[in-house]
């Protein structure tokens, strides 16, 4: 695995359901896991303050985006095993706005994933980033990758974060002015892999984007497909963004990932930075690389609007 204004309020909102139960637009789990994921609850039941401890350093253009002109903070989101905790930013204004989920990396949702929150909001968007993996550790605690990796990615079943993703989806619409049928995705890293695997799972929705993530991989009882198994299997557009110089993922792998999804009818726009190495929209990271990362985001933008999530 390749690691890749106003003040922020606490905004606390719950309700009793989560994913409607009989929704055509859910795709089912159905060779996603082999057995049913067991039910367990949340170890972490906040976030993370500041940025992640698994980084060797701090790099001095960490960017900060304000809170002017939107509504930013952390909110619990209804699950199936209680309240999940997540963060989400907003428009200020009536609304309702276009959806985007956004997907972590293996480090939490900690400030660099709540400014991409930010960032959204301030371009139209309800960004919402629920902490996918609060029921198998505590991120905040973790100073080590590899321990992150070992102890808690690689024992998150796909089955159960999709369903996650689908009740922050449900709560986006029911308490945060989402408009449901404006649906998008954006994922770094491992979350970048979660994009297509989303991609692959939910029919309604519109766009995703993808950050240099992975393809392959180890093949589990609860990790049992890679994105590039279900490449052919997207329901929405994919945009996907690489690095050329990343050590982790090959050029080829992506190349024959889109190629896969042509094949199958499937839209997938590939954009390869050639001197970018993984984790280059990582500001907080010394992979940060600025050109690339900007080039990178306005691409996202204008894919998500041309695709129907604005």
């Amino acid at each position: 695995m390749v690691l890749g204004g106003a003040a922020e309020g606490v905004d606390i909102m719950m309700k009793d359901e989560t994913v409607e139960a009989g929704n055509d637009n859910l795709g089912s789990f159905e060779g996603l896991h082999a057995t049913p994921f067991s039910r367990r609850g949340f170890v972490m039941t906040s976030l993370m303050t500041g940025l992640t401890l698994a980084t060797t350093s701090v790099e001095a253009q960490v960017i900060t985006t304000d809170a002017a002109g939107i509504e930013a903070g952390e909110v619990a989101i209804p699950t199936v095993d209680g309240p999940m905790p997540g963060y989400r930013a907003v428009p200020q204004g009536e609304g309702p706005f276009p959806i985007v989920l956004v997907i972590e990396e293996i480090f939490g949702v900690h400030n660099y994933i709540k400014d991409n929150c930010r960032r959204l909001a301030k371009a139209g968007y309800c960004a919402v980033a629920p902490e996918l993996y609060a029921r198998q550790g505590d991120l905040s605690t973790m100073t080590d990758a590899q321990t992150i990796i070992r102890d808690v990615i690689l024992k998150t079943p796909d089955a159960q974060w999709i369903a996650d993703l689908d009740a922050a989806a449900s709560w986006a619409v029911s308490a945060s002015n989402g408009d449901g049928g404006r649906l998008g995705a954006m994922g770094w890293c491992r979350g970048g892999r979660a994009v297509w695997l989303y991609a692959a799972h939910r029919r309604d929705l519109k766009a995703a984007v993808a950050w240099y993530g992975p393809l392959g991989g180890e093949r589990t009882a609860i990790q049992p497909r890679t994105a590039g198994d279900v490449a052919a299997e997207i329901n929405a557009p994919v945009l996907a963004l690489y690095g050329g110089a990343d050590t982790g993922i090959s050029v080829a792998s992506v190349e024959e990932a889109r190629d896969k999804a042509k094949a199958a009818g499937k839209s997938v726009e590939l954009k390869i930075y050639p001197d970018a190495p993984h984790g280059f929209h990582a500001d907080y990271r010394p992979s940060y690389r600025k050109a690339a990362a900007e080039d990178g985001w306005t691409r996202a933008l204008d894919f998500l609007k041309s695709h129907g999530v604005s």
